[in-house]
């Protein structure tokens, strides 16, 4: 087997990382996101056609009439539409809104619910999001100290924080909307990332106690090449659901999609170069992983 010097190019993905990260952070500090209805409270409206929906047209029409960042998406069947109205929509632009689908289209159009979200419910998600995904990363630290060893523990969060960091970035820089989907595709994109950097983690183990008289360096490229067909296959499988989900799975899923799309390559990015970049930095070695020798093996091995 071609052994790769991953390594060798461990200075470059450093410094790329980095880039990405500090661009995510100052978009993240000037821009913010784009929160949806989840976390800034609004107006829900449920509609039924009495035929199918053109939601082209619905959301052309509601534009026009004033209504600015209305989402109108498909629910359930194609007769089914959800419209989703942003913070500030009085209800009495949410009970007008009935009449104008009615007036614009040709067939029967009927309410079936309207529902208003207040900003202190979107304030309490908030919160709950951002302490969930803080005890994602506290609980895979946990595991992998003992499962592993400290400086792998860190090199694993990093590699995690570097992920959610960047598609929470991409999210700010390019104004999508945040809702609690997306929310639920970072706390996916985790466990991805988080059982393809214990994969290679693994593997790192094993060869250092296998490989006792060979460089660091040398144990890290080796366990990277050994691992690189498991890692590609498995993102390269994933890629092709998720792009398939974000390009014809409909708007109710396209951010979920998307966010997994970003975070999928990033995460399969972060377990071949972060992770073991930040093993190189915390200096592990062959010592941090000998298999500690039970007291008085020894001496019973010794006697006759």
């Amino acid at each position: 087997m071609k052994i790769i010097d991953f390594m060798a190019w461990r200075r470059l993905a450093a410094g790329l990382s980095i880039a990405l990260i500090l661009a995510s952070v100052v978009s993240l500090g000037v821009k913010e996101l784009s929160w949806g209805l989840d976390f800034t409270g609004g107006t829900l409206v449920e509609v039924e056609y009495a035929d199918s929906a053109d939601l082209t047209v619905i959301r052309q029409t509601l534009q026009s009439r004033g209504y600015e960042g209305a989402i109108v998406v498909s629910f359930g069947t194609d007769r089914d539409v959800l419209i989703r109205l942003p913070a500030g929509t009085s209800d009495e632009q949410g009970a007008a809104l009935l009449g104008i689908l009615q007036n614009e289209s040709e067939v029967e159009v009927e309410l079936r619910r309207i529902e208003f979200v207040g900003p202190q419910v979107g304030e309490e998600l908030r919160e709950q999001g951002g302490l969930a995904m803080l005890l994602a990363l506290g609980l895979v630290m946990l595991y992998i100290a003992f499962r592993f060893q400290f400086k792998f523990a860190l090199g694993a969060v990093g590699a995690l924080a570097h992920d959610v960091i960047i598609v929470l970035g991409f999210f700010s820089l390019f104004d999508l909307e945040f809702d609690l989907t997306v929310l639920a595709a970072i706390l996916a994109v985790i466990g991805y990332s988080l059982n393809d950097t214990i994969v290679v983690s693994d593997r790192i183990r094993e060869n250092f106690r296998k490989l006792r008289r060979t460089d660091p360096l040398e144990v890290i490229n080796q366990s990277l090449s050994e691992t690189l067909g498991r890692t590609l296959v498995t993102s390269l499988t994933t890629l092709l659901v998720l792009i398939s989900l974000a390009f014809v799975g409909g708007e109710m899923i396209h951010g979920f999609a998307l966010a997994l799309l970003v975070g999928v390559f990033v995460g399969t990015y972060s377990s071949i170069y972060v992770a073991a970049n930040l093993l190189i930095a915390l200096g592990v070695s062959k010592e941090d992983l000998v298999i500690p020798i039970q007291e008085g093996v020894d001496d019973l091995a010794l006697e006759p």
